[in-house]
């Protein structure tokens, strides 16, 4: 029998590659040979065929985040999502996306620090936690983007039910709340701030193109798709939409300025919201200024709120109503720093019915460093006067203390959940965007409260 080779295929076949039925693996690299022998190492191998036969709540451990998240979910009154849909039993159309699964998916990645809906998006596909919560049904990112920005109501019903109901476990008390303010850097360029002539310009200019746009498509109409044009007519319309809003805000700019900086006064026309603020690191930079109001004794959100100014006074005074509005009452205390001490707001919560006692940090005099702080100024009423003298003792000291260990501590958890910067435009849409924060925080801080009563009744 011989051994030799077989011959090489002859005339047009001659070079061509013969069909391969299994593909061969490529040898591992070797490893090298030390003086004292090769060692043994187990070296990775993925090529070998495996079959694995799992389900996706075999993959989540019990104890992780995304059930706790999802029985959150579950418990939730998401009856006006549900009414919303036009497919019902008998009836013709496509099964809708279960709200519970969205709803889920954006409480979970905002705990992870999950910001973006195309990130959301890809996480649904290769992240087993976010796969499990989707359990087979596919989402994308303009859904997840829509339902984000567009429950605002429900969000903002949702941080009162629960915030109430934790009252009426007795977790939350709110007899003392503490309050503080967040600068965060808006989806705004520096760029995009435009004086008022040029905003003026550049509607006119967005209105020559919407109609330029519209002759365009009604003399050749088989020009571009549906979609295209669709797309197009949007992008045009909510740009001219920008700048007239942009056009609008640009006078209330301009008459905040200081007379001799009028001329300098700028709106953006990318999100008229925005404002240039300072920022922690001293630059300034388009921001807006998110207020957020925490239950001392449990570290609960109780309020939210956002301002486009840069600074806190007067804050106060809207924070206190909102309290009142939610939840029937007024917090019997507030502690608020230096920033939100005016005179006008002290005076109006200290006589209120039933009043608010307010707990905040005397500024001390610059012009005259020696005199006294706490003694009662000429301009001063006598709410004002009282709130200088109780400052002035211990007491009060200690329990100011107590609003760095409650406020800042849930900013600084909202900074590394990802409140770095909003990719969302406009004050409703980034409110949206903080009470998915405040409903994130309050779910994983009820559950620790609820683990402290359980240890201490056991």
């Amino acid at each position: 029998m011989s051994t030799e080779a077989p011959h090489a295929p002859s005339g047009s076949d001659q070079g061509s590659v013969r069909p391969v039925l299994f593909e061969v693996a490529p040898a591992p690299e070797p490893v090298p040979v030390l003086p004292g022998g090769a060692p043994r190492v187990r070296v990775p191998d993925r090529f070998q065929m495996r079959m694995e036969m799992s389900s996706l709540d075999a993959l989540l451990p019990p104890d992780h985040q995304a059930r706790v998240v999802w029985e959150y979910v579950e418990g939730l009154d998401l009856s006006g999502l549900y009414d919303c849909i036009r497919a019902v039993e008998g009836g013709p159309g496509r099964d809708s996306l279960d709200p519970r699964i969205p709803m889920a998916l954006w409480l979970y990645a905002t705990l992870d620090g999950v910001g973006s809906a195309r990130q959301l998006d890809r996480l649904c596909r290769d992240h087993v936690a976010y796969r499990w919560i989707c359990g087979g049904v596919s989402v994308n990112y303009h859904t997840l983007s829509d339902f984000r920005t567009g429950n605002l109501d429900l969000l903002d019903g949702l941080l009162t039910q629960s915030v109430a109901g934790l009252m009426h476990e007795g977790l939350v008390t709110m007899e003392r709340v503490a309050q503080d303010g967040m600068r965060v850097r808006a989806h705004a360029g520096t760029s995009s701030f435009r004086r008022g002539q040029t905003l003026e310009r550049l509607e006119a200019e967005a209105r020559a193109q919407i109609e330029a746009l519209r002759k365009e498509l009604e003399d050749d109409p088989g020009a571009t798709t549906k979609r295209q044009q669709a797309a197009r007519e949007r992008a045009r319309r909510e740009r001219r939409e920008r700048i007239a809003r942009a056009r609008q805000v640009f006078p209330e700019i301009q008459r905040k300025k200081p007379a001799d900086k009028k001329d300098q006064a700028r709106a953006s026309t990318t999100d008229p919201d925005a404002r240039f603020m300072k920022m922690p690191d001293g630059g300034i930079r388009p921001a807006v200024n998110v207020q957020t109001a925490t239950d001392t004794g449990s570290g609960i959100i109780t309020g939210v709120d956002l301002s486009n100014n840069g600074s806190d006074m007067g804050q106060m005074g809207p924070m206190i109503r909102q309290h009142e509005e939610r939840y029937g009452e007024r917090p019997p205390e507030m502690l608020v720093d230096g920033g939100f001490a005016a005179r006008d707001d002290i005076d109006a919560a200290s006589t209120a019915e039933p009043p608010t006692v307010v707990y905040a940090p005397v500024q001390k005099s610059r012009k005259d460093e020696g005199k006294n702080c706490y003694a009662r100024q000429p301009a001063d009423t006598d709410a004002v006067a009282a709130w200088r003298q109780r400052m002035s003792t211990a007491e009060a000291q200690a329990i100011y203390k107590k609003r760095a260990s409650t406020a800042e501590w849930v900013n600084a958890l909202a900074r590394n959940r990802g409140m770095q910067q909003f990719l969302v435009r406009g004050l409703r849409k980034i409110k949206a965007v903080v009470l998915w924060f405040a409903l994130a925080h309050n779910l994983v801080r009820a559950a620790a409260l609820r683990r402290q009563v359980a240890v201490a009744t056991a």
